[in-house]
């Protein structure tokens, strides 16, 4: 397998000059891909099942559908929702249509014996389960082709400030996945921040938390594949931001894409809405804050976005095939409105603010109607 990727494209600082020629020449290509996990109904503490529950094969066989959406990868969880035992199933679908697995999320916060965290748990029986399962989920994505492997640390985190033993929260947690990582040298991970849910305070709040602890596992990693790896100024520790977790934490979200790309550190993005604040609501693309969308994907066509575009709903109560219709659509429409932008105009806006007071306003009007 060859080594990850290059993603330092996402660090070039352009100029006035070179943005206006890269926006009129680069146009976002909508990579799709989308979660195994919600293609059953998803399990909630508030009410029974809305619908009936399907297996992963016949999820899969929904997931063939959806290349008509613009979808070409697949999230999967392993070792629940992807495994040696049923990859077979995921390779027949790459095969009949080139939808691929495309990222492993390690599943390390739904079991009982994550109770009290996974990579920072204070229990090295609970720590030493989640640092196999990432082992074996980062061979899993050598072996298979996947991109990465996702990690989500929602059980991590502390519910008393009161006595919280934060440097030791950390420690364990940022040692733990280096130690994987040494094991399966060469295989990149993707922190997904969030503040808060299902653990009271989450172990990383935020995407500069994120940002901090990319760093601080790659300071630890000591296998020379890895080492080499990063002389060479590629990353191993990346980001998967999701909007959901970001409006959560009152971040705007074009805001916190850019910081992962200023570092060249965006892996992957992953894509819903959701009310400010409030707990995490997996809605549709463009439900709630159309213009958090819309000014995402205007700052990804400005850095030249490469990488994929994951659709993380929960569509409790339309079907899926309907859910991901909507989402393929809402997107497709974003991106032909970004791409009749005035592009020259808004660069103005910027660089020259005095002369141009309020037109970004009017910028953003006119591109809500027909009028010019």
């Amino acid at each position: 397998m060859a080594g990850p990727t290059d993603i330092s494209y996402q660090k070039e600082l352009k100029s006035r000059e070179q943005l206006l020629s890269h926006l009129k020449k680069f146009r976002l290509d909508l990579k799709l891909t989308v979660g195994i996990w919600y293609f059953s109904p998803v399990r909630s503490r508030f009410h029974e099942d809305y619908g009936k529950k399907i297996d992963i094969e016949q999820s899969l066989e929904k997931i063939i559908d959806m290349k008509k959406y613009g979808v070409i990868g697949i999230e999967a969880h392993y070792p629940t929702e992807v495994n040696e035992d049923n990859i077979h199933l995921y390779k027949r679908v790459e095969k009949e249509t080139g939808i691929k697995l495309y990222q492993v999320g390690a599943q390390i916060f739904y079991d009982n014996d994550y109770e009290f965290g996974s990579f920072s748990s204070p229990l090295d029986s609970s720590r030493n389960k989640a640092i196999n399962i990432l082992k074996n989920a980062l061979k899993f994505v050598k072996m298979s082709g996947a991109n990465h492997v996702g990690i989500w640390a929602g059980i991590d985190g502390y519910t008393y400030p009161l006595g919280n033993l934060y440097y030791h929260m950390w420690e364990r947690f940022e040692d733990a996945v280096a130690i994987a990582m040494d094991e399966v040298p060469g295989i990149r991970v993707a922190i997904e921040p969030k503040p808060y849910e299902p653990s009271s305070n989450n172990i990383y709040r935020t995407t500069v938390d994120g940002l901090l602890a990319c760093q601080d596992i790659e300071r630890r990693l000591k296998a020379k594949e890895n080492l080499n790896i990063l002389l060479k100024e590629n990353i191993l520790v990346g980001m998967q931001p999701e909007i959901g977790h970001i409006r959560m934490g009152y971040e705007d979200t074009p805001y916190a894409f850019l910081r992962c790309a200023r570092h060249g550190r965006l892996i992957h993005t992953h894509w819903n809405s959701q009310p400010l604040g409030n707990y995490d609501q997996d809605l549709n693309v463009g439900v709630v804050e159309w213009q958090q969308a819309e000014a995402a994907l205007y700052a990804l066509k400005m850095i030249g976005y490469k990488e994929y575009f994951g659709i993380d709903i929960n569509p409790e109560r339309m079907p899926v095939e309907k859910a991901i219709e909507i989402n393929y659509k809402v997107l497709s429409i974003m991106n032909e409105r970004i791409e009749s932008l005035p592009h020259q105009d808004i660069l103005e806006c910027y660089f020259e603010p005095g002369k141009n007071r309020g037109n970004i306003e009017l910028i953003l009007a006119r591109s809500m109607s027909k009028v010019k």
